[in-house]
């Protein structure tokens, strides 16, 4: 995790710790970086979410990339994954995307995609750091028509509803839904989306204002889809949070169906059809043990990585591997698209259910999860980064380790998105995990805030 950017980009507090300033300055670096000296005028598009301090920050990043002789391309209120999406349709020479994904509103963040459509991987980063922080070399800023210019794609949201359209096989014609947009990226564009497919939808948190993005709605707050389709009797409902990357799905039962659910669910299908590549999925170090069982009891390959779905990403194109993703809802399908989609993996999981004609709470059956419990310790910059090497938060985890032995674990990691320590615990005993967790986030809490 470098001093800009964590697992998903740069990001912090809007115009206190992520300034127009410092945004100028990204674009400046990443054009550099990226861009090669072949390319007079290369092109770079900029998507964001519903936040308030967007306009600010692609203000700053239209001057920083124009300054250096970038072409800009503004996609307005976008999901994540369209940027990565119509990165590839344009022929542009980067992406950006202007959000904070599941953070509150006063947060926004800068994600960077490549030429083809996926995350920055570290060293590209580094260096944009090193340009920015450092100063390695100076901004190669533009003079009289070698500045560059900018303007509006007015299509891009419904060029992105149309590929994803194309990509789901099923008619979702007689499945009634809803969705919860979170008030952000997918206001724009979910109604739409899973209207065309055929499907009677149900709107919720679809009217952001700059300021709710994400304020108890979405897949980071999702008791109020739980109830609302319970209530409502319908089939299921989808999750997402504030710019589309991530989908969480409530079945009819109005119980949650996670990621690692959501994962094992297509998984499983796709092993059926036989498209599951190398017969092998990814997860991270975060993936249920749960998730481990049901591979085995099916036969397919477990890859581990660490957290961040840069990471799964990186491993599935490494290996020629098409499923992947996290607890939290991040799925990558590589078959569709290059990055996390939470409308595409919500469809996918739409278009099982009609294909098989099975309730989501029949196919969540696949796997069993293992008890867990996550809580999150907020900690000081200074403990941050004092994290790993503390004896005493090591010493508290070999302990907690020693008493879980081989039926279960704890997992001690810093955020990398948020100022959070999360300690994750897993265990057959979720009487016992509680109190361990419990006590080993007190141990954090002392030593790191």
């Amino acid at each position: 995790m470098g001093r800009l950017f964590g697992t998903d980009g740069a990001r912090g507090v809007a115009n206190t710790e992520l300034t127009a300033e410092l945004a100028m300055n990204i674009g400046r670096a990443a054009a550099m970086v990226l861009i090669s000296e072949e390319v007079e005028h290369p092109t770079i598009l900029i998507g964001k979410d519903t936040r308030r301090s967007g306009d600010m920050l692609e203000g700053a990043l239209i001057a920083g990339l124009c300054s250096v002789g970038a072409n800009v391309e503004l996609l307005g209120v976008v999901p994540t994954p369209a940027v990565a999406y119509l990165v590839g349709k344009y022929n542009a020479d980067a992406g950006i995307m202007i959000s904070a994904s599941h953070n509150p509103f006063e947060f926004n963040g800068i994600k960077i995609f490549s030429s083809e459509g996926t995350k920055l991987p570290d060293d590209l980063e580094n260096r944009i750091e090193e340009i920015v922080l450092d100063h390695v070399v100076p901004y190669s800023l533009a003079k009289g028509s070698d500045i560059g210019t900018y303007r509006y794609m007015d299509n891009a949201a419904e060029e992105y509803i149309e590929h994803l359209v194309q990509s789901v096989p099923v008619d979702l014609e007689g499945m009634e839904i809803a969705l919860d947009c979170s008030n952000g990226s997918s206001a724009r564009t979910a109604e739409e989306l899973f209207t065309k497919l055929g499907a009677k939808v149900h709107v919720l948190a679809a009217e952001p204002d700059g300021v709710n993005i994400n304020k108890d709605c979405g897949s980071t707050h999702i008791e109020n889809l739980c109830e609302y389709v319970k209530e409502n009797k319908l089939c299921c409902g989808l999750a997402f949070d504030g710019d589309a990357d991530r989908c969480l799905a409530v079945d009819e039962n109005g119980e949650l169906v996670d990621g690692d659910y959501l994962i094992a669910i297509c998984a499983n299908d796709m092993k059926n059809r036989g498209v599951l590549k190398k017969n092998a999925v990814v997860g991270t170090v975060m993936t249920n043990m749960g998730f481990n069982k049901f591979c085995d009891e099916k036969g397919i390959k477990f890859v581990s990585t660490a957290v961040g779905d840069r990471y799964v990403l990186e491993e599935m194109l490494r290996e020629g591997y098409n499923i992947g993703g996290e607890q939290s809802g991040h799925i990558i399908l590589l078959d569709y698209a290059t990055t996390g989609d939470g409308q595409l993996s919500g469809a996918m999981i739409l278009s099982i259910m009609k294909r098989t004609g099975e309730k989501l709470s029949e196919l969540a059956k696949v796997m069993k999860r293992l008890p867990q419990v996550l809580i999150n310790v907020t900690v000081s910059p200074k403990g941050k980064l004092a994290f790993y090497n503390d004896k005493g938060v090591k010493k508290e985890i070999k302990r907690v380790s020693g008493i879980l032995g081989d039926s279960g674990r704890i997992l001690v990691r810093v955020s990398g998105t948020e100022p959070l320590v999360r300690v994750m615990l897993e265990g057959e005993k979720i009487e016992e995990i509680q109190k361990l967790a419990e006590e080993a986030a007190q141990v954090v809490k002392d030593r790191l805030s």
